[in-house]
């Protein structure tokens, strides 16, 4: 899922708090309509748009082409996941895997992988009251005070406990910092603020400022729920306390458990709500130091908070309620030929689902998603074809992996490292395809997290030879390494990277009046002046590298002291 925000409305990929399982479905049996129509042309320029449909294009560029053509038309309803215009989409995919001589590699002999996916919302408004030593016990009121937060992991939730305020619940080594210094805040609720420091380099300051992570350190250190406080001094991200209190029952996606419920990264410690200004200085009321004094503090660029235990004990009750959906990953392979290294398989991924039809507004409300990501899905068919016509089989196996749910917080990925149709351990890297702005020609490339590992010198290789340089992140505050759906493989402990045309030259104008009038809308669609010849230099790119990787001597290994290497202490960490 992608968001914009930033000096270049840069993208930004959400990191889901959830991910689980309800019982699995197949997709059910539909009629693929026999013609699919383009998307119709901007009345302001039809001629010129209707020469673009038409022109004749080589075959390679054809190929790309005719996969947006169907998979971005406005019969596929934007492949919103769980609907039944994105099944078909996946029956498509699964098809040109065939044709492209893929094994498959789904469930039960198959291409699909089945992912049972579970709505869930607040069921209610919730309870939270107050009590402290001397201070008449308060019922904090919805919309004023607090807004809940719905659990994807459990129907009904009660905590009673102790609060500790705890800054923003970071605990970061490398930048000395450790927010929980000095309290211990086991069997009770933690109270932080969202963010993290911007002295924080981009990639880490995203990952450390993201909830799952906040959740993930809570409970690391014995904590039983976690209330979130509205700063006083508001991120580019942050939305108002307001548009919480007015959306607080909006539906979010995970997959579902056998039980019909979802998963969080942390289920010992949920996110009970969020907490206004005025709900903040109740909870802090006879507290050592004031509300008043924390709201001063954040004033200063890079607040440093000191923890410290509140005077009375705050108790949570949320309701949670769920709807079963499904939805499917596609997956196909070229077997790798060593005997040696054959067995470790090395994924090209990329998402198939898009954000689907708008609820309201005139006129076009169909998100097409041609660049997002219809562009990345015939990448992955046309790098398919490109190893299974080369006449020389990689040495490691070779995996094409299609998942969904991308949008909704990257849950197809999530589910596929949870559930993999392959050991886990014999995955050795990821490749990923996301949303590549082809609307330009290109004279570099961005390659997030290749200097993390030696993944790196195999990119530059690849980048170079189709003649054109790598860039550093021009956007580093957005932190894109952790934003897409490798960054679930890293969780693995798993060498990855994600690849983007750079905006260097005359790239930077389309780049941003795309990200400004048609990322997440009706306009990404084949209207646009997409540059076919550019695509298929994305693929010879991609498939370098996975060619570069799949025959390589060495599987990629994490660089000494990085800190998701580190963290995430896989096979591949040195």
């Amino acid at each position: 899922m992608i968001r914009i925000t930033g000096a270049l409305a840069a993208l930004l990929f959400t990191t889901s708090l959830s991910a689980q399982t309800t019982p699995a479905r197949t997709p059910p049996t539909r009629t693929i309509p026999a013609r699919i129509v383009p998307a119709a042309p901007t009345p302001q320029d039809p001629a010129a748009a209707n020469a673009l449909l038409n022109k004749a294009l080589p075959a390679d560029q054809a190929a790309m082409k005719a996969h947006v053509m169907f998979l971005a038309s406005d019969a596929m309803k934007g492949r919103e996941a769980g609907s039944p215009e994105f099944d078909i989409a996946a029956q498509y995919v699964a098809a040109q895997f065939y044709a492209a001589g893929l094994r498959p590699a789904g469930d039960a002999g198959g291409y699909l992988q089945q992912v049972p996916l579970v709505l869930y919302k607040a069921a209610d408004k919730g309870e939270m009251r107050w009590t402290a030593p001397g201070i008449a016990a308060q019922a904090l009121v919805f919309g004023e005070d607090f807004v809940p937060s719905a659990n994807p992991a459990k129907a009904e939730t009660s905590v009673a406990a102790p609060v500790v305020f705890a800054g923003r619940g970071v605990v970061a080594p490398q930048y000395g910092v450790d927010d929980y210094a000095g309290v211990d805040v086991r069997g009770k609720i933690v109270a932080i603020f969202s963010g993290s420091p911007t002295s924080f380099a981009g990639e880490e300051r995203s990952y450390f400022g993201s909830a799952a992570t906040k959740a993930q350190l809570a409970a690391a250190r014995g904590a039983v729920g976690i209330v979130m406080l509205d700063a006083p001094r508001a991120g580019p991200r942050q939305r108002p306390f307001s548009a919480l209190a007015a959306g607080y029952a909006s539906p979010r996606m995970t997959w579902a458990t056998p039980a019909g419920v979802g998963t969080s990264p942390a289920p010992s410690t949920p996110v009970l709500g969020t907490l206004s200004q005025a709900g903040a200085t109740k909870l802090f009321a006879g507290s050592k130091t004031p509300w008043a004094a924390i709201v001063e503090q954040s004033k200063v660029d890079n607040a440093r908070y000191t923890a410290m235990p509140l005077t009375g004990t705050l108790a949570v009750t949320t309701r949670t309620g769920f709807t079963p959906a499904a939805s499917s990953n596609v997956v196909g392979i070229v077997p790798g030929s060593d005997p040696k290294v054959g067995k470790e398989v090395v994924i090209l991924s990329a998402h198939l689902d898009h954000i689907g039809v708008n609820a309201r507004g005139e006129g076009d409300r169909i998100n097409n998603g041609a660049l997002d990501n219809a562009i990345g899905i015939a990448s992955l068919i046309e790098e398919a074809k490109r190893f299974t016509g080369s006449g020389k089989p990689p040495k490691r196996t070779v995996m094409f992996l299609a998942v969904t749910g991308e949008e909704k917080g990257l849950v197809g990925s999530d589910y596929f490292v949870n559930h993999p149709t392959v050991p886990i351990e014999t995955i050795v890297a990821d490749v990923n395809l996301d949303m590549p702005v082809l609307l330009y020609t290109f004279e570099d490339m961005i390659a997030f997290g290749a200097d993390r590992s030696t993944l790196g010198p195999i990119v530059a290789r690849a980048v170079n030879g189709v003649g054109v340089g790598l860039s550093p992140d021009p956007m580093p505050e957005q932190g894109f390494f952790v934003r897409s759906d490798h960054f679930n493989f890293v969780r693995k402990g798993i060498p990855s990277v994600f690849l983007w045309p750079g905006i260097k030259g005359a790239g930077r104008a389309p780049f941003e009046e795309f990200l400004a009038k048609r990322y997440h809308r009706p306009g990404d669609d084949l209207t646009q002046p997409i540059l076919w010849d550019q695509g298929v230099r994305f693929v010879a790119t991609n498939y370098a590298i996975a060619r570069g990787i799949a025959d390589g001597a060495e599987r990629p290994l994490w660089n000494k002291g990085d800190y998701f290497g580190t963290t995430y202490k896989g096979a591949m960490a040195k």
